[in-house]
């Protein structure tokens, strides 16, 4: 499990991440409350990063663990139902900085296009890391 910083980092992220398109929707900001709850994130710190997102990048030393946030950055991206070629683009360049395989992250970004609402399942995700990771 990530430590304070690395999970502040991670949220912080996230809310950059939401904020690409100039505002945070609702069922963005919903979204995000309820992964700083799972990361154990007050409500306090989780509404200074709103206000305050900072651009320190905490690279998480777990391999499944960025597999993990990529997922989440997969399931906002597409929270609102609508998807850029810049927010794409984004995802695909927060994927190679955490280490991420870049086939991995552009087979994810292609299969996106085959499931309901264009949202990976976490398994086949996982699989698709695997793969490449072993």
């Amino acid at each position: 499990m990530p430590n304070r910083v690395e999970k502040l980092s991670l949220l912080s992220e996230m809310i950059a991440f939401a904020k690409a398109d100039k505002e945070i929707k609702n069922m963005e900001y919903n979204f995000l409350i309820g992964v700083s709850r799972q990361l154990e994130i007050s409500r306090e710190d989780f509404d200074y990063l709103i206000e305050h997102p900072t651009n320190y990048y905490v690279n998480l030393k777990s391999h499944s663990e960025r597999i993990v946030q990529f997922h989440r950055l997969v399931l906002l991206m597409h929270i609102d139902n609508e998807r850029t070629h810049a927010e794409v683009v984004k995802l695909y360049n927060y994927g190679l900085r955490m280490g991420l395989n870049h086939e991995s992250i552009t087979k994810v970004l292609y299969l996106m296009e085959g499931f309901p609402d264009m949202i990976v399942p976490a398994d086949v995700l996982i699989d698709i890391f695997k793969v490449q990771y072993n």
